[in-house]
């Protein structure tokens, strides 16, 4: 295990804010150097951040920053932001690809009066729509910022990765389950969401001769970022988690052996129970929070719900 990121370049995709954020300056605490990638420039009056903003904070922590503004669906800016990257820090050994809103706002009603509002350009695109009452244009948006936005950055960055030390590609993405209840209503995100996923299953194939770790990371319960709280203001931000558990879950991730842990699709609360970490009350957004009242996240199977009530079984006799 890589017992520090210090010197260690990340490029970060959706970082203006929220669980790319926490990342960024997780990192920075160990003095790594971080591309702030995202779309966002000017903070919105009712949700603060902006890459310039995440910069200020990266470099209070310690490290160094690069502000990029990059829209994921093109690939001319996509390439031109990892190229300046390389040029201002010599190259790239991390990946994140963290690009795209809070998938829990799929919860909340309006949530298409919230992206076309605030995010005219959204880095990530939402719709939980049945296959008849998901417009084309929507589709596209969707695959185009998901699955292709996830596989064209980490595609750009391979031959960076592939001269780096313990190189990692790291996206927040779920695990795949089949599970029809997962599609039903909502084909065409599933889909996208999936896609993102399936990029992580294959690239860990790909490019396991070059030592380069693939994986994925997803919460158990909701996030409770400055998103989901304009969304929300009831029991799911109330029952949420803050975004450190993301970013110490992430830290694990991206201090293993890229050689020997690849092709994963870790849960927040597994990986880090698994690496001895009882505490989960300073995660909680709002204190005293039980563990039984936290608002699960999406996409989590049966296997994945038995371990972690097992995990909390054991560990709560220590």
């Amino acid at each position: 295990m890589v017992r520090s990121l210090k010197g260690k370049v990340l490029f970060i995709t959706g970082c203006s804010r929220g669980i790319g954020e926490a990342i960024a300056i997780r990192a920075a605490k160990d003095g790594a150097k971080i591309a702030v990638v995202a779309k966002t420039t000017e903070a919105h009056p009712k949700l603060p951040g902006t890459i310039y903003t995440v910069a200020e904070k990266i470099r209070e922590a310690g490290g160094e920053a690069l502000p990029i503004k990059c829209d994921l669906r093109d690939e001319k800016q996509v390439r031109a932001a990892i190229e300046k990257t390389v040029e201002v820090f010599g190259g790239i050994d991390i990946v994140i690809n963290n690009g795209q809103l809070p998938h829990l706002v799929l919860l909340c009603h309006d949530h298409d009066i919230f992206i076309s509002s605030l995010f005219p350009l959204p880095s990530s695109a939402i719709s939980l729509t049945s296959t008849e009452e998901t417009s084309v244009s929507r589709y596209d948006l969707m695959h185009s910022i998901n699955a292709r936005g996830t596989w064209l950055v980490s595609k750009l960055a391979i031959p960076y990765l592939k001269k780096a030390e313990n190189p990692h590609i790291l996206t927040m993405s779920s695990p795949l389950s089949m599970d029809k209840k997962w599609f039903g209503g909502s084909t065409a995100y599933t889909m996208a969401k999936y896609g993102m996923s399936m990029t992580v299953l294959g690239l860990s194939a790909e490019l396991k001769k070059y030592g380069i770790a693939v994986n994925s990371l997803w919460p158990y319960t909701a996030i409770g970022t400055s998103a989901l709280t304009i969304l929300d203001s009831g029991t799911l931000t109330e029952n949420s988690r803050n975004v450190d558990i993301m970013s110490d879950a992430a830290y694990i991730v991206l201090t293993k052996n890229s050689k020997v842990c690849s092709g994963n699709f870790f849960i927040d609360e597994i990986l880090l129970r698994d690496h001895g970490v009882t505490d989960f009350e300073k995660y909680n957004t709002t204190p005293g929070t039980k563990l039984e009242e936290l608002s699960p996240d999406f996409f989590i199977d049966d296997e994945s719900e038995a371990r972690i009530k097992k995990l909390r079984m054991l560990q709560s006799r220590l």
